[in-house]
């Protein structure tokens, strides 16, 4: 088959399409022949050398995938060739075909294009995760979303609004628009603004109950700064940093905050199962009311691929940056 391979880490220039060994179903796996994948700010960690996949996931690159079922395993009974399904994977994406686990892939509606269904596992899954697992979301709750335009900031945007919570972000003013068009309440334009100190005079104080980060490190203090008493904060990633100079730990105790770390692409095939099925129960609910949607921001021909990373990569995209897979 042919995929997006890797001449040696480094930039987008080091990306091309060649042919590789089609991977074949396991027992309990599908073999789907993909037609759209989705980019991931992992695809460019990974490309530079910097993300490794995990142990016996596929080398090539792309968390998801949309497409048809092409060949199902001895033991599978809920999936047959011909069926449209979608996925989030730890790896494979970018190629003609993809396996995933039977109780992975989720049927994708009537009414959506193989390229609107590619843009919703990870943002969805992720979100979903950060939101109701580990943030313990309820109603009536504020929820600073950092990377508001973003794949999963723009799915945790809706995600919160269809929760009956309220929704402010972070995000460059270009986004702003998308932003409130989903739901956001408060947008904060993270260039020029103290984001801690909108949001204490947006609450008159006191706070929001819910942070989610992609930032990390250059964010910390003025995320505690940003928490309502017992408020809590999930850490999703750390693009701007890792490292601390030095931080009050009064400021934790301060605010009787919590502080989680997550990851879902290393998580157990089992955890991966349970968010799946349970996400996928709300999300088609969520999708045929109209509540929630796809958000993308471009559709590349794969034989683009440099280009869509290039996109991510300036931070030009709101929403999702799909690569539909062309076939001669």
């Amino acid at each position: 088959m042919k995929a997006v391979l890797l001449k040696r880490p480094g930039g987008p220039d080091q990306l091309y399409i060649g042919t590789c060994r089609r991977p074949r179903p396991k027992k309990d796996e599908l073999l789907v022949r993909v037609e759209a994948t989705a980019l991931n700010r992992a695809d460019l960690l990974q490309r530079e050398g910097r993300y490794p996949p995990p142990k016996g996931a596929p080398e090539i690159l792309g968390l998801e995938m949309a497409g048809v079922v092409e060949q199902v395993g001895k033991d599978v009974t809920a999936w047959k060739a011909g069926d449209r399904v979608f996925g989030l994977l730890a790896g494979g994406g970018y190629a003609e075909y993809a396996v995933i686990h039977q109780d992975m892939a989720m049927r994708i509606p009537d009414n959506l294009s193989f390229e609107e269904a590619a843009a919703l596992p990870e943002a969805f899954l992720t979100a979903f995760q950060a939101l109701y697992w580990l943030g313990q979301l309820r109603a009536g709750e504020r929820v600073l979303i950092h990377a508001g335009g973003s794949g999963v900031g723009t799915a945790a945007i809706q995600i919160v609004r269809a929760a009956g919570a309220h929704a402010f972000i972070t995000a460059s003013p270009s986004k702003h628009g998308l932003c409130r068009e989903l739901g956001a309440e408060l947008t904060i334009n993270y260039h020029e603004e103290d984001f801690a100190e909108r949001v204490r005079k947006a609450t008159k104080g006191r706070g929001v109950d819910l942070i989610l980060d992609f930032i990390g490190a250059p964010y910390l203090e003025r995320n505690l700064q940003a928490l309502a008493r017992d408020g809590r904060l999930v850490l999703l990633a750390t693009l701007g940093g890792s490292r601390l100079d030095r931080l009050d730990l009064r400021l934790l105790f301060q605010k009787r905050a919590r502080m989680i770390a997550s990851t879902l692409r290393d998580r157990e095939l089992d955890y991966k199962i349970r968010l799946t099925k349970e996400v996928a129960s709300l999300l088609n609910y969520l999708l045929q009311e109209g509540r929630v949607r796809p958000v993308i921001d471009t559709v590349y021909n794969w034989v683009n691929v440099a280009d869509a990373h290039r996109r991510m990569e300036a931070n030009r995209n709101a929403g999702k940056i799909v690569l539909r897979i062309t076939r001669d």
